[in-house]
């Protein structure tokens, strides 16, 4: 049954086989992983995954993602470098080329021209050996001096084959660790031989120790290909050393040999065969039950039917043909085989140049950039672009730039948002406000000297002429207008906003409406002159009053309709300026807006027609070419400030407003007063009823 068992092992491809259970110390491919295409099957070392993780862990590490792929002209290269290639895409690694190991490479000359100019300048080697590399290198040595190379496991061998393999040097190979965490009482189940009968035992002990063999044959082809020459081992040697600190692949092959000899021999010393009835039927069945518990709890399988194995990570560096020195970088150990580190390789003498090489298609994109993809069809290949603005990247080669909140804005190198500005006219560190505050206040003195002056002169003819009352009126709204412009400085609230428009709209309503009443009158007075005049009983204070009081109650009605349907309030605007939030007031109707400045237009035209048409009718102190020409005045002042206001935003918008009040107040101001109180103080001889013409 023995011989039996042994003969189908031998008979298996790639491993080791027990009826109903198998063992491979090679099969590593991923797919067999999830246990549907063969769920018998048990692994000495983890599959393929695991060192792929580890590749790209280390890729990652020195941000290579750009790289080259050797593959040896098989189904294993053929299979492990498209897989390798499928999944570090995944990763956000890009393969610009894969290039078998095809017989007479070093002739291709499309592929020699791939590779003279490619700009990867990391190559990961997949597949067996093969010598075709070595030749390859040869012949482009001054191209593969400037490549880091990462062999697989398999390709430990190189050291054992003579050449000059120099131009390689930098290279790392990820191998499996010699020490396969095995139990020890493997060891103590079985003896091994002192002689040596078993022929993978015979060629391990020719190789490693010099150990002539008891084949003749055997030992003169080993004394070519090693050259040197063998001796006679009289000691025993320590198999169990041997083994766990050999580091080659037949290592793995010895003990998945001895695996599968430890459960045959324990089977058969419980003597199972002799409790089994009817061995045709149920013997399979059985066997294979068995051999997966021998797997299972005496030998550490883990889930994956794997035994867990530490992936080292080794720099290999030739000398010349002869001398080899290895350098064990980096132990990858854990349940996923992930490594935590690659601190150990910040050593200059790891790298040709000193430092690490960068093997990237695209250098990467900084902080407060993002990546465009170019025209190659690789999305490592691109072009860096700043973020929009009002956007960030706060990574490196960021795909897309993330937008700020609207109460922040990018820095200057736009890798973070910060708190945007605050603009509104400001009391305490605004220019603007420093020099319009005095303005005003200076300008409401001066109105109120002059109706202090007229009041004191107030039964002078020139003070008596067109309505004294109307003229004190005028007075006190000129002095009112000059104080609204306070409510738009400092910071808007929703009250302020609310008093802003309407409460000059109805002051310059009411004072406009006494100019034109004072218009009106001087056109009244002129007709009352004339005998038997109708128009006589139109003068005196009632109509002037009226007209004020008519004219200014449409506008306070216009006023309360637009606070009650939609009132200004405070707004915040975050778009209009870059970094700055504008504290302003929302008109909230357009219409009431326009409206209010509309109906205060209209009454400016009118009283500068009616103004116009009575500009030089014969009576003394005529008012009308005064108030024409402040009227005239004040509509360039309101037109002109139009367009500034529509071409404006913020503060600046505010600013308009405040000189357009101020100035059309000055207007009024001095246009019809002024030259009264020159008379007044100064030419108190033309203080008199005498018309002048």
């Amino acid at each position: 049954m023995l011989q039996e068992d042994a003969q189908q092992f031998e008979d298996s491809v790639d491993g080791t086989q027990l009826e109903g259970s198998n063992i491979t110390y090679r099969v590593i491919d991923t797919p067999l992983n999830d246990g549907k295409i063969d769920p018998t099957l048990f692994r000495i070392i983890p599959d393929d995954r695991v060192r792929y993780a580890a590749i790209f862990m280390l890729l990652q590490h020195f941000g290579w993602n750009w790289v080259g792929i050797f593959s040896s002209d098989d189904g294993s290269g053929d299979k492990e470098s498209q897989e390798l290639s499928k999944m570090m895409s995944q990763h956000g690694i890009c393969t610009e080329y894969i290039i078998p190991l095809v017989k007479n490479i070093e002739n291709d000359i499309q592929k020699i021209m791939t590779i003279t100019k490619s700009t990867a300048k990391v190559v990961i080697v997949c597949g067996t050996y093969t010598d075709r590399f070595h030749r390859l290198a040869s012949h482009i040595r001054s191209v593969i001096r400037k490549l880091t190379f990462i062999f697989p496991p398999s390709w430990s061998k190189i050291n054992l084959f003579k050449g000059d393999y120099t131009p390689i040097n930098c290279r790392f190979i990820f191998s499996w660790s010699p020490k396969l965490n095995l139990d020890n009482n493997i060891y103590n189940h079985s003896k091994f031989p002192e002689r040596l009968r078993d022929p993978i035992l015979e060629d391990i002990s020719i190789f490693s120790f010099k150990c002539l063999s008891t084949n003749s044959y055997k030992n003169g082809v080993f004394k070519i290909f090693l050259k040197y020459p063998l001796k006679t081992c009289h000691n025993s040697i320590d198999w169990s050393s041997i083994l766990t600190s050999y580091t080659t692949i037949s290592s793995y092959a010895y003990m998945a040999v001895y695996i599968l000899a430890r459960a045959l021999h324990d089977m058969y010393m419980m003597n199972i065969t002799s409790k089994l009835d009817g061995f045709q039927n149920k013997g399979h069945n059985i066997r294979n039950s068995y051999m997966r518990s021998i797997f299972t709890t005496d030998i550490p399988f883990n889930e994956r039917k794997e035994i867990p194995t530490d992936l080292i990570l080794e720099s290999w560096l030739f000398l010349n043909s002869s001398c080899i020195l290895s350098k064990n970088i980096s132990t990858l150990r854990g349940p996923d085989f992930v490594p935590k580190t690659f601190s150990n390789m910040s050593d200059p003498h790891l790298w040709k140049t000193g430092k690490a090489p960068v093997s990237r298609c695209s250098d990467p994109c900084l902080p407060g950039s993002r990546k465009k993809l170019a025209s190659s069809i690789h999305k490592c290949c691109y072009q860096c672009v700043p973020c929009p603005e009002g956007e960030i990247s706060n990574i490196s080669d960021s795909e897309n730039c993330m937008k700020c909140p609207d109460d922040e804005w990018p820095n200057e190198k736009k890798d973070q948002c910060v708190a945007k500005l605050v603009e509104f006219l400001s009391y305490t560190d605004d220019t603007i406000v420093a020099v319009f505050s005095p303005v005003p206040i200076l300008s409401c003195l001066l109105t109120g000297l002059i109706l202090g002056l007229f009041i004191h002169y107030r039964d002078t003819p020139i003070v008596n002429a067109n309505n004294r009352n109307l003229s004190y009126l005028l007075l006190v709204s000129i002095m009112l207008s000059f104080l609204c412009v306070f409510l738009f400085l400092g910071r808007p609230v929703d009250v302020t906003c609310m008093l802003r428009i309407t409460s000059f709209g109805v002051i310059f309503s009411v004072a406009v409406s006494s100019l034109l009443a004072k218009s009106i009158m001087v056109c009244i007075a002129f007709k009352a002159t004339k005998p038997r005049s109708p128009w006589k009983k139109w003068m005196g204070a009632k109509l002037p009053n009226c007209i004020i009081c008519v004219f200014s109650l449409v506008q306070v009605t216009i006023c309360v309709s637009w606070l009650s349907v939609s009132p200004p309030f405070q707004d915040q605007d975050t778009h209009s300026y870059q970094g700055k939030i504008i504290i302003q007031c929302n008109e909230g109707s357009v219409i009431g807006f326009y409206s209010v400045l509309g109906y205060m237009g209209l009454l400016a035209a009118m009283s500068f027609i009616i103004a116009f048409l009575a500009r030089k009718l014969p009576d003394s102190f005529n008012e009308a070419k005064y108030i024409t020409f402040s009227m005239l005045v004040f509509c360039s002042v309101w037109i002109s400030m139009i367009p500034a206001y529509l071409s404006t935003r913020g503060k600046y918008m505010v600013a308009v407003k405040v000189f357009a009040i101020m100035a059309s107040s000055t207007g009024l101001l001095g246009c019809i007063f002024f030259h009264k109180c020159y008379i007044i103080l100064f030419r108190p001889d033309l203080n008199t009823k005498i018309v002048i013409h």
